[in-house]
């Protein structure tokens, strides 16, 4: 059995829930740096980042992860479904890789996954996004907030 565990902050009128911030997960093992694949990721970092910066939201874990070889068992439990179902309600996950079936079934989910080559501090990734926001945000970024009721969707020229 996939047993998920959830380290969730409270919200109160200390730490408020940010009303239009992108919720971002990020894959890693060590809840310090994107450094996972989707599959083999032991933790994924959820935030919620705005124009003026970023506060943690929570923390999911997971016991039963793939390795990274790109090679899966076929007997046993579906470990994308508990991770997708943990991942409800983020709009964009930042993964080190991620499988074609797996990236369908988040993009059904509403949740955009974007892979990145390297690893890299959570910090930086928190950091490039909020700057994303902050300035023109690329088209893909435009279209993910409007889905997600985060920003108006507007008409620009040149949009796929």
């Amino acid at each position: 059995m996939n047993s998920v565990r959830r380290l969730s902050l409270v919200t109160d009128e200390i730490h408020p829930r940010h009303s239009g911030a992108l919720r971002t997960a990020i894959a890693t093992q060590d809840m310090k740096a994107l450094n996972a694949h989707f599959g083999s990721a032991k933790h994924f970092a959820v935030y919620d980042v705005t124009r003026d910066g970023w506060d943690f939201v929570e923390a999911v874990s997971f016991d039963d992860v793939s390795d990274e070889s790109g090679k899966h068992r076929t007997e046993g439990e579906d470990r994308v479904t508990p991770k997708v179902n943990a991942l409800r309600g983020c709009h964009l996950l930042f993964c080190r890789a991620i499988g074609g079936p797996s990236a369908a079934r988040l993009v059904s989910a509403k949740i955009h996954p974007i892979k990145v080559g390297h690893p890299e501090a959570i910090e930086d990734v928190l950091s490039r996004t909020q700057k994303m926001l902050k300035t023109a945000p690329p088209p893909w970024l435009r279209k993910v907030l409007a889905q997600a009721g985060v920003a108006k969707k507007k008409p620009f020229e040149n949009e796929d």
